[in-house]
């Protein structure tokens, strides 16, 4: 049971693997309806929590392939039996990738990651009787997106953009140029009263860093 001052949305983030990626728990209060957004690995862990908030598991998000994000998809839809929705196909290839991955930081049971869905720009993904828009914003990884919740003025933004910061591209399918780009012609219009939640760190506001991010100027 719920009252007029419940958030119709809730938040719980549960950091995971040994880079203390934001993996969150976003649930509908009035349904009970759960997303697992980017659920890098500790998989018991994640479970867990999912019992102890009481929520109803229906679909897990990927925001990209990384995989501290990805790494530990499969083997939760395959425990609960839900559909994995996202990224942009742009990171088939990390997805596929992802054992290999794994063995780089000595991850020996990281299994691939085959969405049920795709994702691209302009996309809905839905959770009880909330909608999420989806953005697709490249350059730390060619698949990216984000998810925008507008009514709420919420965004998880995963590697894009951080408070003080923005994503990695140092790597070969890695373009500074298009990231920058993308955060300032598609998270950036969304609201300076936006409030988001990054992979890593804490939360801030897409105006906070449109002001101060030093990235983000010029």
């Amino acid at each position: 049971m719920t009252d007029e001052t419940t958030p119709p949305l809730q938040i719980a983030v549960v950091p995971v693997t040994p880079f203390q990626q934001n993996c969150s728990i976003v649930w509908e209060t009035k349904t009970k309806q759960a997303a697992i957004v980017d659920p890098g690995g500790d998989v018991p862990r994640l479970l867990e929590a999912l019992k102890e908030l009481g929520v109803t598991p229906a679909a897990i998000w990927l925001t990209h392939g990384h995989l501290d994000h990805a790494g530990g998809a499969t083997a939760l839809a395959e425990a609960l039996m839900l559909p994995i929705i996202g990224p942009h196909e742009g990171d088939r290839f990390l997805l596929d990738g992802l054992p290999e991955q794994g063995l780089r930081f000595d991850i020996l049971d990281m299994k691939a990651v085959t969405p049920t869905r795709w994702l691209k720009d302009g996309d809905e993904v839905s959770l009880g009787e909330l909608t999420f828009s989806v953005q697709h914003v490249p350059g730390h990884t060619p698949g990216h997106v984000t998810f925008f919740q507008k009514d709420l003025r919420f965004l998880l933004a995963g590697d894009t953009v951080f408070a003080g910061s923005v994503g990695r591209t140092d790597f070969p399918y890695g373009s500074h140029e298009t990231l920058i780009e993308g955060i300032r012609t598609k998270l950036l219009p969304l609201g300076d009263d936006v409030q988001f939640l990054p992979g890593h760190g804490q939360a801030s506001t897409l105006g906070e860093e449109r002001r101060s991010n030093p990235f983000l100027q010029g």
